[in-house]
């Protein structure tokens, strides 16, 4: 399954950028294939339009923002964030402006410190971490960067709970525990809750993050699953210490996904840096990165072309919900081979 060619995912929200970029100037990201220009309109609300200009298709991104208008760097036409062009310096002051001057505009919104856009009608909404607003818990932002992946791949390593021993191996992988204790799966109707534990080693600098002496520890871990492309990984350690990580791959084409990171946490700056919560978590993602770009984009949805093992679990169900939802928009799984 490629992504760009099932039309089904431009329904959905993606973080596609930190929200205080946008108070540097137009933005340019592509999304699903899609060229967008991002900025802030009057009112300092994210806006997002195609970033080509209806006149001449010169990239929007490459001009500026007038009272909350993005501007043509060509010949100077403005844009407001419906995509109406509403000036036109060539054109008398007094002339009528053509309604078909206009150029595609998309739904954006705020959450989480980052802009959120969708192409078309939206299935679902942005999804909903509620940790992520809770006055007890502390978000801290980790990482966007650019992996060559599909961002499927990315999922079902997050709940894989048989890879650590193999993949991180510098991080917490241990091989005393190849497979989890436990791993129990739930469908829900957009996604899948996953439970799991598993032992894990506990390096020094886990070890000052956590406020735990001991070199081996166990997680318990409630995962979810949120089509098309978040997970939200909640860990908890025998010392009440919660650690969320919310990761979402934003379709940039079929092969290259934009990964959004960060984490939640129920402890304070004082009780561990954000820095070395982030460090820790570098280092375990770096070890994921390696292996999960040396995959196939093209994640095939028939169970019959990768062979599989019983930890492969929540991977499969993920193949087959999203099977589920590309037949009920009449769409099938196109394959490249």
């Amino acid at each position: 399954m490629l992504v760009t060619q099932q039309p089904v995912f431009r329904r959905f929200w993606y973080p596609v950028m930190p929200r205080q970029r946008l108070a540097e100037g137009p933005q340019t990201f592509e999304l699903l294939g899609e060229s967008l220009v991002l900025w802030l309109d009057q009112q300092g609300q994210p806006a997002a339009v195609r970033d080509r200009c209806c006149h001449r298709t010169a990239k929007l991104s490459l001009g500026r923002v007038d009272q909350g208008r993005i501007c043509c760097p060509y010949h100077g036409w403005e844009f407001d964030p419906s995509g109406a062009c509403v000036r036109v310096p060539q054109l008398k002051a007094d002339a009528a402006i053509p309604a078909h001057y206009r150029v595609a505009a998309y739904r954006c919104t705020e959450r989480y410190g980052y802009v959120w856009v969708c192409l078309e009608d939206p299935l679902l909404d942005v999804p909903q971490i509620d940790e992520a607003e809770d006055p007890n818990y502390r978000l801290i932002q980790e990482f966007y960067e650019p992996w060559q992946c599909a961002g499927l791949r990315v999922m079902e390593n997050e709940l894989d709970l048989a890879h650590p021993t193999f993949v991180h191996t510098e991080t917490f992988g241990s091989e005393d525990h190849p497979t989890p204790d436990k791993l129990e799966i739930t469908e829900t109707d957009w996604g899948i809750h996953v439970y799991g534990t598993l032992g894990v080693v506990n390096p020094e600098l886990q070890q000052q993050n956590l406020k735990m002496a001991e070199a081996q520890t166990l997680r318990t871990l409630e995962m979810d699953w949120l089509m098309p492309f978040t997970i939200k990984l909640k860990i908890t350690y025998p010392n009440g210490l919660v650690h969320i990580v919310v990761n979402t791959m934003t379709p940039i084409s079929d092969g290259c996904s934009q990964m959004v990171q960060f984490c939640v946490r129920n402890d304070t700056e004082v009780d561990t840096p954000a820095a070395a919560v982030i460090a820790f978590d570098r280092a375990v993602t770096l070890e994921d990165k390696h292996i999960l770009e040396s995959t196939d984009d093209d994640v095939p949805l028939s169970l019959s072309q990768e062979e599989h093992m019983f930890t492969d679990r929540p991977g499969i169900m993920i193949r087959k919900k999203v099977a589920a939802l590309l037949k009920t928009q009449g769409e099938a799984a196109l394959q490249t081979h």
